[in-house]
């Protein structure tokens, strides 16, 4: 846990320097090498200069390092494990596949089939997210709740709790879908 409490303009203030470090990170990283007189010689990069799969990652992190903010602001304590953790505020499945689709959609034209494939695909994320393991981590509480109700020499009663959180309420997604897209519309320039 945290000993120093974070004001709202602090928190905003490291979110802008965040955000401005990875534009400027993808930035260099999209930078095509300079060519060399040696063809044989391989590129300098050692990252992909591929901007949908950039774009996807970004928002798939930016999605995990907001998931601290959220749980501040819902439950008033740090919980540095959220960065790392499925489920919850905003939906990084959601920002990552909405951010790939639209970074393909912006590069290549809705027309093409790779932006078809990737729509798709959101889709099926998204609708999975919201679905299925919403309604897994339900259950799962339940089955905690029951499992906690055993008398401790039932042998199910030192069985470690199943995880709770692994999906999100449709607005979760939709918050995700959300800066999915902000962020492919900001990194379609970093070409």
């Amino acid at each position: 846990m945290m000993d120093e409490v974070m004001t709202t303009a602090d928190a905003a203030t490291l979110g802008r320097a965040a955000l401005s470090m990875a534009q400027t990170a993808s930035s260099a990283l999209l930078t095509p090498p300079k060519p060399s007189s040696d063809s044989s010689s391989p590129p300098s990069s050692l990252l992909p200069s591929n901007l949908p799969l950039i774009t996807a990652f970004l928002a798939f992190a930016l999605a995990q390092f907001l998931k601290l903010f959220t749980t501040w602001f819902k439950e008033k304590r740090w919980d540095s494990k959220r960065m790392v953790d499925s489920g919850g505020m905003p939906s990084s499945h959601s920002a990552t596949v909405t951010a790939l689709a639209m970074a393909i959609g912006l590069q290549d034209g809705t027309g093409s089939p790779a932006f078809a494939i990737a729509v798709i695909l959101a889709c099926i994320v998204m609708y999975d997210a919201s679905g299925i393991r919403l309604h897994a981590g339900r259950q799962a509480e339940l089955l905690n709740q029951i499992v906690c109700e055993f008398p401790p020499e039932h042998p199910l009663s030192s069985v470690r709790p199943l995880r709770e959180l692994l999906g999100h309420t449709p607005f979760q997604v939709v918050v995700g879908g959300i800066l999915g897209c902000i962020v492919a519309y900001v990194m379609r320039n970093t070409k």
